[in-house]
């Protein structure tokens, strides 16, 4: 498998899951690795990024020493070292309180934490990559650097805003049927909505469920998201 194959295989995982383990040095016991589960969305850079409380032992962890690795890993196998997994190793760097862009992008996807950085004196912090470990099963393992692996978002916030907006107001039929052809669940009373845009796909949030749908080919404008988007919404359901 080629390095460009690897990285979009690897950057698929990171996309469809939206948690995984955080592993920071402890400062309580010094030289040994702690372990926690954190949210994360992906920002416009291709980086994830995480909302923790100051108070929170990865928060301490990370303030003293702010190298990570982030594990994410394909859910519901039988055996988990035949699926997928990346470790994203990178540096956490918190982020302004003013940058708007990252902070509004991870309330579509998790509208119940909004506010949380002003109530219970969270803060959002990014994860700087420095390279990614991605093992694809047995035998399929590969080192990925930046290059490889980011690929970043080609729509602001602005325009990713319009065209959820769009999609949530006047095509919820649509997005129905979206999760049809992707067997999601939904019951009578749940409403999906559109959380998110990026090249390669989009991101529909149930409750507190976030699903992944990829494009079948990267789109880089506008109308081209609203072509991938019709041709899902013609696409019949396979038998």
């Amino acid at each position: 498998m080629t390095e460009q194959a690897s990285a979009k295989e690897a950057r698929d995982l990171l996309l469809q899951q939206y948690q995984g383990i955080l592993c920071t040095n402890s400062v309580e016991m010094p030289g040994y690795p702690f372990g926690s589960v954190v949210p994360y969305v992906i920002d416009y850079t291709g980086q994830p990024v995480i909302l923790i409380s100051t108070i929170a032992q990865h928060t301490k962890n990370i303030n003293a020493d702010n190298k990570v690795s982030l594990i994410v890993t394909e859910t519901g196998a039988d055996d988990i070292q035949t699926v997928g997994r990346v470790t994203y190793i990178g540096d956490a760097t918190r982020l302004p309180d003013g940058d708007e862009y990252p902070m509004q992008r991870y309330y579509e996807y998790f509208p119940h934490t909004r506010d949380y950085h002003k109530t219970h004196d969270f803060h959002f912090y990014t994860v700087e990559l420095n390279r990614v470990r991605y093992i694809g099963g047995f035998g399929d393992i590969h080192w990925l650097d930046r290059k490889a692996f980011l690929r970043p978002n080609p729509f602001s916030f602005d325009e990713e805003q319009a065209m959820i907006r769009h999609m949530n107001n006047d095509h919820v039929d649509a997005i129905r049927h979206y999760c049809e052809l992707y067997d999601i669940t939904l019951k009578e009373t749940d409403t999906p909505v559109m959380a998110g845009i990026d090249s390669e796909g989009f991101h529909l949030r149930i409750g507190r469920r976030i699903h992944r749908i990829s494009f079948s080919k990267p789109v880089t404008t506008n109308t081209e998201v609203r072509q991938a988007l019709v041709e899902l919404a013609k696409r019949e359901r396979a038998a």
